[in-house]
């Protein structure tokens, strides 16, 4: 069984709990026919941090929540013109140029300022990681996604609600979604968000971006939005797809422009790059030709990307200087030490526990906790992995999530327990949100059954 990074805040994206055994013949799924609402999700979930970002930078840093509201008025009229007229050329910039023209007619109802129209005509002219000349030299950073995570990184907003913001706002995550990342419901989370608006307008906080060295105070919440973003393009939490790829290359590209601005030039920053680079190497052999999930001992190996997994190993590389040790460190390395195993069965199992180990010690979690009992029934057998199971804290926190009983359910079919097996994976089944993971678990049903199990 692969494990994979654990995302911050007690979220997760681990790889589907039932590689722990053999991979039985998959199930073809359905290819759905894009629709006008699926192809406005896509691109508006893939250009949303750039289109706020330059939406902010014309109407202002104080006008957050009106640059919001344009780029989802944007959307809407992208699924009613394109649902009757087709989807055109350059969806992208069709929806960024109906954005721009709602900026302007918003400047000019509202009298925010002289001059800015001819800016807003012009602007879907210019590239959108082109940034004033005055704003470049005092802060460097080129790419609007990238500014505004700083911006949502405010050191008077709570680091949760940092995070939190930067997915509504950015990275363009609905509510349930980011309930699901930090194993909360949806009800909370959208009471975090009220909250945190009321913090910012009550003190009166305006989200300008202090310069250069100062911005390092912010990095921390910076790096944990990326890794949210990452991690759900990595295992999506609803849907018919697994894999976003498009998130996790938006997560990278925005993990390249921090590395190379000098505030990001931190180990932790490589570290998180590295990481992000390790995985999607596996990406080719993460699924079948059909869609179907792929355990790791049943992955071709060949398919992995050995280009990106050396530039992985360099960022690695340079996350090493300095004494401090991240999480990201610490997961960078798990996934170093799978890309370097040549197959499953030379898994060096006992440094991914020593990793887990230091990993939980350093940022104590349920999900790492999981993650950490499926390292040890890959070392030590099923029966230990139930135990470590068994002994996570806060394991009620795990109860809605599919993973703890998925990994319960194939330790249980390891041990020769298939009505225990079975019960797991039923349990998982009704949890599960993801198209291939619900079509994996009910084979793993299935095998229970074909058992004896009724």
């Amino acid at each position: 069984m692969a494990v994979v990074p654990d995302a911050p805040h007690d979220g997760s994206a681990p790889e589907p709990a039932a590689e722990l055994g053999a991979n039985p013949a998959p199930v073809a799924p359905e290819a759905p026919t894009p629709q006008p609402a699926q192809l406005v999700e896509h691109f508006f979930r893939h250009e949303k941090g750039r289109l706020h970002g330059a939406l902010v930078r014309l109407l202002g840093v104080h006008h957050l929540s009106l640059a919001e509201d344009l780029a989802q008025e944007a959307m809407l009229r992208a699924l009613r013109t394109w649902s009757m007229g087709g989807v055109p050329a350059n969806p992208s910039a069709w929806i960024t140029q109906v954005a721009m023209n709602l900026a302007r007619d918003a400047l000019r109802h509202r009298k925010m300022a002289t001059g800015k129209e001819a800016a807003i005509i012009t602007h879907h002219e210019q590239t959108t990681a082109t940034p004033a000349v005055a704003w470049e030299a005092a802060h460097g950073i080129r790419d609007d996604a990238l500014r505004l995570m700083f911006v949502c990184a405010h050191p008077a907003i709570a680091p949760d609600a940092q995070v939190i913001l930067a997915l509504k706002i950015l990275c363009g995550f609905s509510t349930g979604e980011i309930a699901r990342a930090f194993l909360a419901t949806e009800a909370a989370i959208e009471k975090q968000l009220t909250r945190t608006k009321q913090r910012i307008a009550e003190a009166g906080i305006g989200f300008e971006l202090p310069e250069g060295a100062d911005l390092a105070p912010r990095l921390d919440g910076v790096l944990a939005a990326i890794y949210q973003l990452f991690n759900e393009g990595y295992k999506a939490s609803s849907g018919d797809r697994l894999l976003r790829e498009e998130l996790c290359q938006e997560a990278v590209r925005l993990g390249l422009q921090l590395v190379a601005h000098p505030a990001g030039r931190a180990p932790r920053c490589h570290a998180l790059l590295a990481l992000m680079l390790l995985t999607i190497a596996r990406f080719p052999s993460r699924l079948d030709e059909q869609g179907a999930v792929l355990r790791l001992d049943a992955q071709d190996r060949s398919k992995w990307n050995q280009a990106l997994i050396a530039r992985g190993l360099v960022h690695l590389a340079a996350a090493a200087e300095g004494d401090a040790l991240s999480e990201y460190h610490l997961q960078a390395g798990i996934a170093a030490t799978h890309c370097l195993a040549p197959d499953y069965l030379s898994t060096d199992w006992d440094l991914i526990l020593r990793h887990y180990d230091e990993l939980l010690r350093l940022k104590p979690s349920p999900v790492v906790a999981l993650n950490r009992a499926v390292a040890v029934a890959n070392r030590n057998g099923p029966q230990a992995g139930l135990d470590a199971l068994a002994a996570i804290a806060q394991r009620e926190k795990l109860e809605t999530h599919y993973l703890l009983h998925a990994v319960e359910g194939e330790l249980r079919w390891r041990l020769g327990e298939p009505a225990a097996a079975a019960a797991g994976f039923r349990r998982a089944l009704a949890l599960a949100q993801v198209g291939p993971e619900k079509a994996h678990l009910t084979r793993m049903l299935e095998r229970c059954e074909a058992a004896g199990v009724m």
